[in-house]
């Protein structure tokens, strides 16, 4: 029980609280914070805007699988992004089956490997398609052959390759696909316990329909987790946005044609004679052998130049630069 106040220890406390000497929130009782429980076997080392990061940039992945794979598969192929979470790297290989398809994948300048897991219709069904046929899985999972590995491993370089894109507003890459596995056991690139990103993608290929899990280990991305977070991915992406419309537009002005033409001279003639000419006839201009030729962009005049050949074609060699704009 609470100790009870006497009379005047009452009246002090009510004439300090008028006379503003003390705050009522200066006697309140702190809260009482509950305490959270804290697996120290999964450290959060993923916050929410990490993984928020992520999805965005394997978003706009997923679109350029949309885009791309379509030329070799000959099928429509729809990409979303569906889920993301940090799990041990041992959670992950646990629930993988087998066979499975897995590509090792290195992001240079990024520290070790990635893991791309392509469930295993998927793959019989894009190797179906590469081969002419319909598209259509096996009704019962076998091992791959060794010519259907190796249209695998050409479908997994092409998905590679499209990485390149979506991660240029954190880090400029340049991946490499190192092998293809089909047995989780040689696919061990971290230690169990180490900390994971998976995102998970689904692709419909036609009427097929599976699962894309990109395996992310933190250690590999611990160089530009600083990087991953929405607003330093927006305001990169903006500024990029403005680069590349420059860049376009530059691209596109230099590619532009521009006619150029060199004139010898000029002549007046009259009526009748421009009637009468024939083949043979000269026309006497109003320059001399020795002098420069006016050389024009468009309609305007901007170098001199002396005629001449290069190899078995006319030319003109420029001797000087001129502005004149009209």
């Amino acid at each position: 029980m609470g100790e009870v106040l006497s009379q005047n220890e009452i009246d002090s406390l009510l004439q300090a609280l008028s006379s503003g000497d003390l705050d009522v929130d200066d006697i309140r009782e702190p809260e009482k914070r509950e305490a959270k429980n804290y697996d120290f076997a999964r450290p959060a080392k993923f916050s929410k805007d990490h993984l928020r990061t992520l999805e965005i940039i394997f978003e706009h992945y997923g679109r350029l699988l949309s885009t791309n794979l379509p030329v070799y598969l000959r099928k429509t192929v729809q990409v979303e992004v569906i889920n993301s979470e940090a799990v041990t790297f041992s959670e992950f290989t646990n629930a993988l089956s087998n066979p499975v398809l897995l590509g090792i994948v290195h992001l240079e300048p990024l520290k070790g490997n990635f893991i791309m897991e392509l469930a295993p219709k998927l793959g019989y069904a894009m190797v179906d398609r590469m081969l002419g046929g319909a598209g259509q899985p096996l009704e019962k999972n076998r091992d791959f052959s060794e010519i259907e590995l190796l249209i695998i491993e050409r479908i997994f370089a092409i998905c590679v390759n499209l990485l390149i894109e979506p991660w240029a507003n954190v880090v400029k890459i340049h991946p490499k696909l190192e092998r293809i596995e089909t047995n989780p056991q040689f696919a061990q690139i971290i230690s169990p316990s180490e900390m994971i990103a998976i995102i998970t993608m689904n692709i419909r290929v036609g009427d097929v329909e599976g699962l894309i899990n990109i395996c992310l280990p933190y250690i590999s991305l611990e160089d530009v987790m600083d990087k991953l977070n929405t607003k330093y991915w927006y305001a990169n992406m903006q500024a990029m946005d403005e680069r590349s419309f420059q860049d376009a537009i530059e691209s596109m002005i230099e590619k532009a044609p521009m006619p150029v033409k060199a004139v010898l001279g000029q002549s007046i003639i009259s009526v009748s004679d421009f009637v009468n000419i024939q083949i043979g006839d000269i026309i006497r201009l109003d320059r001399k052998v020795e002098d420069e030729l006016e050389i024009f962009v468009g309609n305007i005049k901007k170098f001199t130049a002396l005629p001449g050949t290069s190899g078995e074609n006319y030319a003109v060699r420029v001797t000087s630069v001129i502005r004149e704009e009209q």
